[in-house]
């Protein structure tokens, strides 16, 4: 049985996956979407909290 992480690279690797991946850069390329990823990075670390 193949580990998940095989198995993830498998999927990167194949043609719906590449496809994702190249979705998924887009996305991050877009200025509204870096923002809310900053966002959401300040709250798992703790600085983004209005207590």
């Amino acid at each position: 049985m193949a580990s998940i992480t095989q198995r993830i690279q498998a999927f990167l690797n194949s043609p719906k996956g590449r496809q994702l991946a190249e979705q998924g850069r887009r996305q991050l390329a877009k200025p509204e979407n870096q923002q809310k990823l900053k966002g959401l990075l300040a709250k798992f670390q703790g600085r983004g909290s209005r207590r």
